[in-house]
């Protein structure tokens, strides 16, 4: 949902920039009835903030194992790995990535993480990427 920049103030406060779109993307699919999550290695007030405006109840911040977490939202919500979508532009991400129905990345992911996935996005990561992919879900979906 970003482009990974981080923003620290004089004072040293953390910023982040979103796109609007992406946000509208996310609540048609919440709309249609489809899951959306957060999964991040990074702890941020901000997103946790950002998701609650978008009604995003599943956040899961500072999460290193980001498989372990994921296996347990499949179970939670009885899903299988052929049912579930995942953007990702980190190393991190590439476990997960590995196990998903449809992987997903942005052009300014990481090389290995591009080189990995059904489908690279045209927008970048915080420039729309997240749209790009509802639409594409919702578009499949009817």
């Amino acid at each position: 949902m970003t482009d990974g920049t981080i923003y620290l103030d004089a004072d040293g406060r953390e910023t982040k920039a979103f796109n609007i779109y992406d946000g509208s993307g996310i609540h048609m699919l919440r709309k249609a009835g489809i899951q959306v999550g957060i999964i991040t290695g990074r702890q941020s007030t901000i997103v946790a903030h950002r998701a609650r405006e978008l009604e995003i109840t599943e956040v899961h911040q500072k999460i290193l194992d980001k498989l372990n977490v994921y296996v347990e939202l499949t179970l939670k919500y009885g899903l299988q790995d052929s049912e579930m979508a995942y953007i990702g532009d980190d190393v991190i991400d590439l476990p997960v990535l590995e196990r998903v129905g449809l992987s997903i990345a942005v052009p300014n992911a990481h090389p290995d993480v591009k080189a990995g996935v059904d489908w690279v996005t045209q927008k970048a990561g915080g420039y729309g990427a997240v749209r790009e992919v509802t639409d594409l879900l919702l578009a499949v979906r009817k």
